[in-house]
């Protein structure tokens, strides 16, 4: 089974910056895309940012475009999200995500086609 655990989050002022950590276990990390959402409360989750594979391409939300960056580092598989510029409107839960299927398309940024999900980190930017 899968496993992915996100860490990071926290409380920062607007403008500020947060990283957030993504560790995933127990397959072949290197042939599998990564994906970070957002749920609002009350709302489902949004695309926020995915990475390939193999690190390009990657792809962003258009609200997130310039502010935020996707990495991965096989040694260790780990994703990172780092956060910069943060708007009060950034805040949310935030989590990591994997689909099942290998080579997966980072632009089709459905999160109903993503199977493996961790447990979410709150991020809180303040005005």
């Amino acid at each position: 089974q899968v496993q992915l655990v996100e860490s990071g989050g926290g409380l920062v002022q607007a403008g500020g910056s947060l990283r957030l950590s993504c560790a995933v276990s127990d397959r072949s990390f290197s042939t599998y895309a990564v994906g970070w959402f957002r749920q609002y409360p009350g709302k489902e989750r949004e695309f926020v940012a995915s990475i390939s594979w193999n690190g390009v391409p990657t792809n962003y939300a258009d609200s997130v475009k310039g502010r935020f960056t996707i990495s991965r580092e096989s040694a260790g598989n780990l994703v990172y999200l780092q956060m910069n510029s943060l708007r009060p409107e950034d805040t949310a839960v935030y989590y990591c995500s994997s689909p099942r299927r290998p080579y997966y398309n980072v632009y089709d940024a459905v999160a109903s086609k993503y199977d493996y999900w961790g447990q979410g980190t709150q991020v809180t930017v303040s005005s």
